[in-house]
């Protein structure tokens, strides 16, 4: 399995606004920090939002910050809404497959039931839990204290 960067990079923000110790968080600041685009980032920010994960606040002096504590943010969860396929093989795409094997490969089966564990796992996983110890991130990203609460 392999996540997006759409969703890595939701992640990523996700850490990076809950470790900020107060104020807003921007996009140009969050992706000159990670080294990724800008208008990529944009868009991941704007369906946190609408996840309900994040508040924007509009204007010049503006940018965005948690809604919610980062122990209430499932990582499973969060997965699920950011990644768009998980078609693993092709026989899991039911519009498209053309596997001749479909119906008959125990792989198929083998490899449900792996992403099925894959997201269980990750299921067991808050915002929280993925932030410890928050120093050492929260140094990593040049922010001077870790905050951990919206």
């Amino acid at each position: 399995m392999r996540l997006t960067r759409y969703t890595d990079y939701g992640l990523r923000t996700l850490i990076y606004v809950a470790l900020k110790p107060d104020g807003l968080s921007t996009v140009p600041e969050i992706a000159a920090c990670y080294g990724i685009s800008e208008h990529h980032l944009t868009k991941i920010v704007g369906e946190l939002a609408q996840l309900g994960h994040i508040r924007t606040v509009r204007g010049r002096n503006g940018g965005f910050s948690l809604v919610r504590k980062p122990e209430e943010i499932n990582i499973g969860t969060l997965v699920r809404a950011l990644e768009d396929n998980f078609d693993l093989v092709e026989c899991f795409q039911a519009s498209s497959n053309g596997c001749r094997l479909t119906g008959c490969c125990p792989l198929s089966n083998a490899l449900r039931e792996a992403m099925t564990a894959f997201l269980a796992v990750l299921d067991r996983y808050t915002l929280a839990d993925i932030m410890l110890p928050t120093a050492p991130m929260a140094h990593a990203l040049s922010l001077s204290s870790p905050g951990l609460s919206p």
